[in-house]
C-alpha cells in the first residue's frame, strides 16, 4: 500500500518543522510526505531536506481547502493518504497501524484516530509534553465505530473512494476552512464506512500561532454550518446545534478575558453573521473582508 501524509501549513514554520521532525519515528515510513505551505516562508525546506523522509513542496491557493486540494492533487497515485494538522503528533505506529486498519477492512473509506490530549481547548500543548504524553500511553484494546465525519487534525482518505466521486475540498470556505473535514468526508459517505479506530493515537497541539483572527472564526461559526446545510453534508440538526453551542461559550467566555480564545471577537463575528443570516446574505466567503 503506497501511504502519503498530507500537511497544509500557515504561519507555523517551527511548529511544521517539529511535526516532521517527530514523522521520522514512524515504525513504518510513509512513501511521501507532502507539505503545502500557505506562503514559502511557512516551510524550513533546508531542515527537512535533512530528514529521512521523502518530503516534497507543492503551491496551493491559500486556505486549507485548497491547500489540501493541492495535496490531493499531488498523490493522485497513493491508496491511502493521511491529512495530519501541522500540530499534530502521532503515535510511533499511527502509519504501520493505517496500513494495516485500511488493508484489512475494505469497507472503511477515512477513518480518525484517538486524541489522547488537544491542546485546542486549552492554551495549547508544546511539543515536549506532546511526547511525554504518547510516551506514557498505555493503548487500548484496538476498536472501531461508525462516525459522521473524521477530526480534521487526523484523517485518514482512501484514495479510491475520493476518485470514485471526484471529491474535494470546497474551496468556498476561506482561509482556516472550519468544518472542511464534515463536507469532505459527506461526500465520501456514499462509498462505504467512516470510522474512529483507537489503534490510531496522537496528539493535537493546538498551536495558536497562525490561526484565524477571532472575528473571522466567528463568522464561520455560523456561516459555514448553514452553508453545508444547505449544500446537503451536514444535518440541520448537527448544524443547530454546533451554532448554539458556539454562541453559548463565546457568551459566557466573553465576560471575562481567555488569554488563548477572542471569544469577544468570535461573539462579534456570531453577531454579524446571525444579522447577515437574517438579512438573507450570510456568505462564508465574506471573512475575507474582515481585517
Amino acid at each position: 500500500m503506497k501511504i502519503a501524509i498530507g500537511i497544509a501549513t500557515a504561519g507555523r514554520r517551527d511548529v511544521l518543522s517539529a511535526t516532521l521532525a517527530h514523522l521520522v519515528e514512524q515504525s513504518r515510513l510513509p512513501d511521501a510526505v507532502i507539505v503545502c505551505p500557505a506562503e514559502a516562508v511557512d516551510f524550513d525546506e533546508t531542515a527537512a531536506a535533512h530528514l529521512s523522509l521523502p518530503i516534497r513542496r507543492v503551491e496551493g491557493r491559500r486556505g486549507s481547502c485548497g491547500q489540501r486540494n493541492a495535496i490531493l492533487a499531488t498523490a493522485e497515485d497513493a491508496d491511502l493518504i493521511i491529512f495530519l494538522d501541522d500540530d499534530f503528533m502521532p503515535a510511533r505506529d499511527f502509519v504501520a497501524e493505517a496500513e494495516a486498519l485500511f488493508g484489512d477492512r475494505p469497507e472503511i473509506v477515512a477513518a480518525t484516530g484517538t486524541v489522547l490530549a488537544d491542546g485546542i481547548h486549552g492554551p495549547g500543548i508544546s511539543a515536549d509534553e506532546a511526547r511525554n504524553i504518547l510516551a506514557a500511553d498505555k493503548g487500548e484494546p484496538k476498536a472501531t465505530w461508525p462516525v459522521y465525519n473524521a477530526y480534521g487534525c487526523n484523517m485518514l482518505v482512501r484514495m479510491a473512494a475520493v476518485h470514485a466521486v471526484a471529491a474535494r475540498f470546497d474551496e468556498n470556505l476561506p482561509l482556516y476552512g472550519w468544518q472542511e473535514d464534515v463536507d469532505f468526508c459527506r461526500q465520501l459517505a456514499g462509498q462505504g464506512e467512516i470510522v474512529h479506530s483507537t489503534a490510531l493515537r496522537g496528539v493535537h497541539l493546538g498551536s495558536k500561532r497562525g490561526r484565524t483572527s477571532g472575528l473571522r472564526f466567528g463568522y464561520s461559526q455560523i456561516a459555514n454550518p448553514i452553508y453545508l446545510w444547505r449544500k446537503g453534508n451536514m444535518t440541520l440538526h448537527k448544524a443547530l446545534r454546533l451554532m448554539i453551542g458556539n454562541v453559548a461559550a463565546n457568551l459566557v467566555g466573553s465576560l471575562r478575558e481567555q488569554p488563548y480564545v477572542d471569544r469577544r471577537g468570535r461573539l462579534k463575528g456570531n453577531g454579524i453573521a446571525l444579522v447577515d443570516l437574517m438579512r438573507a446574505r450570510l456568505n462564508p466567503q465574506r471573512i475575507l473582508s474582515f481585517k
